[in-house]
């Protein structure tokens, strides 16, 4: 499951998620950061064709128990496909929209990507689920070749630059190692271990990239980024 720490960045503490399998119920912060904004990415409402909704349930329930303040966004584009998650198959002549479908998540509040900037939040996070490789990239599609959203683009490089943390979960790493030369991140294991890490091929794609994988439960680098990996 999850607990949430707080890290300092330019001074000011703001909430992450670190990931704690070993637990098996949430463990949540008893320290309050009202002043703190933090603004959660999503990328559709499913985990086969948009947001993990466990993962954004979880993320969201920690930064509210922490007193953030938090910001959802979503970029305003169709989705690449939408699936039938009963049956786990693409749904056929049916088209969604990423920032209708992620509105169901947010409650209708709700947000256009690009309006998201950096200068009026301490934080960003990005929560996993295949949405975040099919429609905030084509990673899905095209792997070491793929191309990211230039909204997801311009504000991975933002926060980068301007020193402010990013959380990045599950498969949603791959958006920073493909912008961002030479990041440290983690999706997990590198290898399947008898299906334990199914994804572990993605490891080898964030390396293609010129980024560094590490094998952890979580990453955190100098520059403040923080990635994870959930559900696998």
């Amino acid at each position: 499951m999850f607990s949430v720490r707080s890290v300092l960045s330019k001074s000011r503490p703001v909430l992450l998620l670190q990931l704690k399998p070993q637990l098996t119920s949430f463990i949540h912060t008893s320290a309050k950061y009202s002043s703190v904004k933090v603004a959660v990415v999503l990328s559709g409402c499913g985990v086969y064709d948009g947001t993990e909704i466990h993962e954004a349930s979880a993320i969201l329930v920690h930064l509210s128990r922490g007193g953030a303040e938090v910001q959802m966004f979503a970029p305003d584009v169709a989705q690449m496909h939408v699936i039938d998650h009963g049956k786990g198959q693409p749904a056929e002549q049916e088209s969604r929209n990423v920032l209708a479908e992620s509105a169901r998540i947010a409650r209708g509040n709700i947000t256009d990507l690009a309006k998201l900037k950096a200068s009026n939040h301490d934080a960003v996070i990005f929560p996993g689920g295949f949405g975040a490789a099919k429609n905030l990239s084509t990673f899905a599609v095209d792997g070491t070749d793929c191309k990211v959203n230039k909204e997801v683009e311009r504000i991975l490089k933002d926060f980068h630059k301007a020193g402010k943390p990013i959380g990045l979960c599950c498969i949603s790493p791959v958006l920073a190692a493909k912008v961002l030369p030479g990041v440290e991140v983690t999706v997990g294991h590198e290898e399947e271990q008898g299906g334990k890490w199914p994804y572990a091929g993605t490891a080898q794609a964030i390396t293609a990239f010129g980024a560094k994988h590490k094998i952890k439960e979580v990453t955190i680098s100098c520059s403040a980024l923080t990635t994870l990996c959930l559900f696998n």
